[in-house]
Order: structure tokens, then C-alpha cells, then sequence
């Protein structure tokens, strides 16, 4: 199911810098949709092709900085709190987790395999509250839990659909929390929408209710006079 409610995500959409949004688009189209870069990536291996793949959609697309840079945002392999395990990738704010990433070759088609595992990365790091998946070519956006997300074909999106992958993952947009906000006003929006949807319908109930006792009443008079006549 996808994470926003649709007049929510087309206020926030509308919000963007468009110029910066052409612009990331253009990078990112100058790789990912390059069809002879789609070739290498489905025959590459996923260790090989990992760090490549965070440069190249977080770094120069949205804009990250990459351990060992000074005042790095995106780290590789980062360790759980609570046992050895690594996440392929970690986003960081104030040397707290602030999203994982968890990533397989295109040769993996389950992308439920993929979650399960990020999300044992995620209960592992107090505050993280994004997961990100992808096998290299479709790619998967949570938040805070499993029941719904957004998903991205990477070899194939649209500017529009560009521009929604940007608003979630774009480092200034996660980093300043945009994307859970937007879930957050969608939730409200929906549950607005909800109570909308049963007084409405409440009021229909009542209306035809009135209306069928109506019509009822004035049946049985018809049918008393005519009781009466000859």
C-alpha cells in the first residue's frame, strides 16, 4: 500500500524546488537509465556494485556525503548496536541512525526477503526511522514499520515519479524528517476523511429512514380510504 495520502503528497510535491528536482533527475537518468549501465549492474555481483550503487544514487543524485569524508551523512556497513551485524548502508544524523539500507543483487527477486532482513537492522538502532531496500533495480522507501511503503523501479522512472523518489530521499528532506511528516498529515488527512465519510453517511441513513416512514405512513392512509369506499 503506499505510505501518503494523495492530496497530502501533491501539496508537499508542488513545495519542491522544481529546478532542483530537473536537475537531480538529469543525473540520475544520465546513469540509471543508461541501458548499456542497466546491463553491467544486472551482471554485476552484489558486492561489487554496492558502493558504486550508494554513490552513485545517494551521493551524487541526493546529495549525501560518504564516510571517510569530513562530516559524512552515509556510512557503509555500519554495526548494530546490539550484536555484529551490518547493515549495507546507514544514514546518519548527529551520529544517530537515522535510516538503513539494505541491499541485494538485481538476481534477488523476493524484495520480501530484503525487508525482513532491514528491519532486524532498523529494531537494532534506537531512533532509526526509515528503511530503504533495493536489489539494485527496484527499490523499496519505510517508514517506521513494514505494512506499507513506496515503491521505485530505478531502470524506468518517470520524472514525476523521480520527483516523489526525491522528496523522500533527497538528504536535506530525510535528514529534516519531510517524508515522516508527510505520512503523518496523511494519516490525519485520512482519518479526517474517514469521520467525513460516516457523518455523511449517518446523515443518509436518518434522511432515508424519514423518507421510507413517509412513504409508509402515506400508504396506509391510501389503503384506510379506500377501506372506507364502496
Amino acid at each position: 500500500m503506499p505510505l501518503f495520502q494523495t492530496s497530502v503528497l501533491k501539496k508537499y510535491l508542488s513545495q519542491q524546488d522544481h529546478t532542483a528536482v530537473e536537475n537531480a533527475y538529469r543525473k540520475y537518468s544520465k546513469y540509471f537509465l543508461n541501458a548499456e549501465i542497466q546491463e553491467n549492474i544486472r551482471s554485476s555481483k552484489e558486492e561489487q556494485f554496492q558502493a558504486t550503487f550508494l554513490t552513485e544514487l545517494f551521493v551524487n543524485v541526493f546529495d549525501y556525503t560518504i564516510n571517510p569524508s569530513p562530516k559524512y551523512n552515509l556510512t557503509t556497513e555500519y554495526k548494530n548496536e546490539k550484536n555484529n551485524r551490518k547493515a549495507d548502508g546507514t544514514i546518519l544524523k548527529d551520529n544517530t541512525t537515522l535510516a538503513v539500507v539494505e541491499l541485494k543483487g538485481t538476481n534477488t527477486k523476493d524484495l520480501e526477503s530484503i525487508r525482513r532482513q532491514a528491519f532486524d537492522y532498523k529494531v537494532n538502532h534506537k531512533g532509526c526511522r526509515y528503511v530503504i531496500t533495493s536489489n539494485f533495480e527496484k527499490l523499496r522507501f519505510y517508514i517506521d514499520d513494514a505494512t506499507d511503503h513506496e515503491p521505485f523501479d530505478l531502470f524506468q522512472l518517470t520524472q514525476d515519479r523521480f520527483a516523489l523518489l526525491y522528496l523522500c530521499l533527497y538528504n536535506d528532506n530525510l535528514l529534516n524528517a519531510l517524508p515522516l511528516k508527510i505520512k503523518q498529515d496523511s494519516l490525519v488527512k485520512e482519518e479526517q476523511i474517514t469521520k467525513e465519510f460516516y457523518t455523511d453517511y449517518s446523515l443518509f441513513k436518518r434522511e432515508l429512514f424519514r423518507d421510507l416512514v413517509k412513504r409508509n405512513v402515506k400508504k396506509r392512509w391510501i389503503q384506510a380510504i379506500n377501506a372506507t369506499l364502496p
